[in-house]
């Protein structure tokens, strides 16, 4: 007999909202055996970092909103800026922090789930379930048998694709000597940064007050910057387009997050299936990842339940897909220009409606009167030439060197970062 009924592997956003899903009694229902298992302490563990989603009314995990926003704006490069309300929808911010706290409260209290620290070494099909080769603190080599195993942890690359952009972003979490921010207004692309060659470059603003917020600076491109590289862009952006003074920085952070068209494979053995962005959470042509693996979270609880094989359904339709990889392809080729295309979209779709479409929550005509704001010529030209080309292997390149310019793009000579997993 297998020693549980699930292992879930990686404590990220997905881990433990699964393992909160499955803990405790649902009356009617099975109560199934878990044991989620953590990396210890080191660079297999994630790093703190901020998630953000929209959503209409209460959720699950509403006691760790950090803060929420009913009004959205979008700077366009040159012009007046676009701004709207999103009601019903709320856009949120957790903290990955205050949402291990609040789940591990509830875990702890959980007679059908435990923890256990470990490194996975590897996972394997054995009949009837799947055994978890595990390395504990300690050094000590241990087997964990499980019926299933839900895998969150990142993959090693990426499956080939037509295209793979990065959004990679750096922020600071500032204070500000006097009150600069609108508390209830998320600036949600601002396109007055310096663009680079190649992709778009928008900056982000979450105010939590009229003098702190998260500044940031966000890419889509191919390769991400130097820490150099970095620093200079959100602090070009603080200072010079913002005119923040000297704000204190409370704390950073930094990541990337692939958006790419290839399928991302689901199941990887007979027992063994991946969730959150391992599992193709991440909404391609936006990179977020926080609403797509609470959908297939609540699907493979529900299911583990009822008794049925526990495969995560895909997290956004077959027809998003398709409209990600022209837009993906419209951007990468350079034939849509990123800052005009979006700042296009948000001045004449509203904002609620333009957000559940990005979420996947809009109908079939909703979605081509969306499409016929973009720059349709381009965007057709991307869509004809998909067929016809290659899936190529995401090949994760060396650091950037830092470059002189004080330009706070990349340096077109030099490769890019392996992209680092969000979810």
């Amino acid at each position: 007999m297998p020693e549980t009924d699930v292992a879930v592997l990686g404590a990220g956003a997905a881990g433990l909202s699964l393992a909160h899903r499955l803990a405790g009694r649902v009356p009617g229902l099975r109560t199934p055996s878990v044991v989620l298992v953590d990396a210890p302490p080191g660079p297999l563990r994630p790093p703190p970092r901020t998630w953000c989603y929209w959503a209409a009314g209460p959720g699950r995990f509403d006691a760790a909103v950090r803060a929420e926003w009913p009004r959205l704006r979008v700077r366009p490069r040159t012009g007046d800026p676009v701004e709207g309300d999103i009601t019903p929808l709320r856009y949120r911010m957790i903290r990955s922090a205050d949402f291990e706290r609040l789940v591990c409260r509830d875990l702890a209290r959980s007679p059908n789930v435990r923890r256990l620290e470990a490194t996975v070494e590897a996972v394997a099909d054995v009949p009837g379930g799947a055994h978890v080769h595990l390395r504990d603190s300690d050094g000590r080599a241990r087997v964990l048998s499980a019926r299933w195993v839900l895998d969150s942890r990142p993959p090693g690359s990426l499956p080939a694709a037509r295209t793979t952009l990065l959004q990679h972003f750096h922020g600071w979490f500032v204070r500000t000597a006097r009150p600069v921010f609108d508390p209830a207004v998320v600036e949600l692309m601002d396109f007055r940064t310096p663009q680079p060659a190649h992709g778009l470059s928008f900056g982000y603003v979450l105010p939590t007050g009229p003098c702190e917020a998260l500044v940031e600076y966000t890419e889509f491109s191919s390769r991400t910057l130097t820490a150099e590289g970095y620093d200079r862009a959100v602090r070009h952006y603080a200072e010079d387009v913002l005119r923040l003074g000297e704000p204190k920085v409370l704390a950073t952070e930094t990541g990337a997050i692939p958006m790419t068209d290839a399928p991302i494979p689901r199941q990887t053995g007979a027992s063994v299936f991946r969730i959150g962005a391992a599992g193709g959470a991440t909404r391609p042509a936006t990179g977020y990842t926080f609403a797509g693996l609470q959908r297939q979270t609540r699907a493979v609880a529900d299911a583990l339940r009822r008794g049925r094989p526990p495969a995560p359904p895909a997290a956004h339709s077959a027809r998003s897909r398709a409209m990600d990889a022209v837009l993906l392809r419209a951007l990468d080729s350079g034939r849509a220009d990123g800052p005009e295309l979006f700042s296009r979209l948000f001045a004449r779709v509203p904002m609620a409606r333009l957000l559940r479409f990005l979420d996947g929550d809009t109908r079939l005509y909703e979605d081509l009167s969306i499409g016929l704001r973009t720059p349709v010529a381009p965007m057709l030209r991307s869509a004809l030439e998909l067929p016809r080309l290659p899936r190529r292997p995401f090949n994760p390149p060396a650091p950037a060197r830092p470059a002189a310019a004080p330009h706070p793009g990349p340096d077109p000579s030099a490769p890019h970062l392996p992209p680092t997993e969000t979810a």
